[in-house]
């Protein structure tokens, strides 16, 4: 068996489809799907069940899928080695973050490791806390940043800061003329929250809850850009992160301090345990500790 069939068997299984999967590999998917077929007569086993448009692996597919993911992440790691061993300086660092972190934290983190390694390539992928998390258990990202902690023991998990919450107004609400604002006064409050995609809106809800009750979610989006819009035209009020309400320059929304227990929420840097860190990326990793130390102030 060749490493592309294996690359693509892999694909096929994490998108669920032939054709998401030939995108993602850049490559035609009649030759994806000649090369998977290859592979599953090689093996003597069907390696996917084909319902119409649902793909499922079979038991001889999840039986090969660990041990594909597993050799894949191997020639990645020789690959590293080999970089590292000729020119520390060079190389790729994959780092997978959140959305209600990479527009706020990354860019000017990228901006300043660039500067000082200039032949390194700096590969971003933005994502949900979940696909990050299985990224990194996968070796296809060296590190992820994510806004809890890691329940994998395959993972180390490494608090950067903690940053505060500051309840987002509509410009003529009642609470702008306060300096601080209370859980409790939000309690018959509309809000509009990230989708349950996110593990901030549960957050949210869950701070809510600690106060003893449930918040009346008005309106959802998928992004803070969104939150900060709606809120901004009067559809309800939200709890958005310290770094979202620096970045709006527009200010269109109020913000507030909430008053004690102030809620927070603290940003992680995980990595794979047992997968070779080249100098390159320890060098990412220690930018980035200082780069959250300076968040964190």
């Amino acid at each position: 068996m060749e490493l592309h069939q294996l690359r693509y068997f892999v694909a096929v299984a994490d998108q669920g489809s032939f054709t998401k999967a030939a995108a993602k590999c850049d490559v035609a998917q009649p030759s994806l799907s000649q090369q998977v077929i290859k592979l599953e007569k090689e093996l003597k086993h069907p390696l996917f069940e084909r319902l119409g448009r649902t793909i499922r692996l079979t038991d001889a597919g999840r039986a090969l899928y660990d041990h594909a993911v597993a050799v894949l992440a191997r020639v990645d790691e020789i690959r590293d080695r080999v970089t590292a061993a000729t020119d520390p300086k060079r190389g790729t660092v994959t780092i997978g973050a959140i959305p209600t972190i990479a527009p706020y934290l990354m860019p000017s983190l990228l901006k300043s490791f660039g500067k000082k390694f200039p032949q390194a390539t700096l590969a971003l992928h933005e994502n949900l806390t979940d696909p990050t998390t299985r990224a990194c258990l996968a070796g296809e990202i060296d590190v992820g940043i994510i806004a809890s902690p890691s329940a994998s023991d395959l993972l180390h998990s490494e608090p950067l800061f903690s940053e505060s919450l500051l309840l987002a107004l509509p410009p003529s609400h009642a609470l702008v003329k306060k300096r601080k604002v209370s859980l409790d006064e939000l309690e018959r409050e509309p809000f509009v929250l990230m989708s349950e995609l996110h593990c901030l809106g549960d957050q949210i809800v869950g701070f809510c809850r600690q106060r003893g009750y449930s918040p009346v979610v008005r309106c959802q989006g998928v992004q803070l850009l969104t939150i900060q819009e709606l809120v901004a035209q009067g559809h309800g009020v939200s709890l958005i992160p310290a770094m979202a309400h620096e970045m709006d320059r527009g200010r269109r929304c109020e913000y507030r301090e909430l008053a004690e227990p102030t809620p927070t929420r603290t940003i992680h840097a995980i990595w794979h345990k047992d997968r070779y860190q080249s100098p390159l990326v320890k060098e990412f990793i220690r930018a980035l500790r200082d780069h959250a130390a300076r968040q964190g102030n």
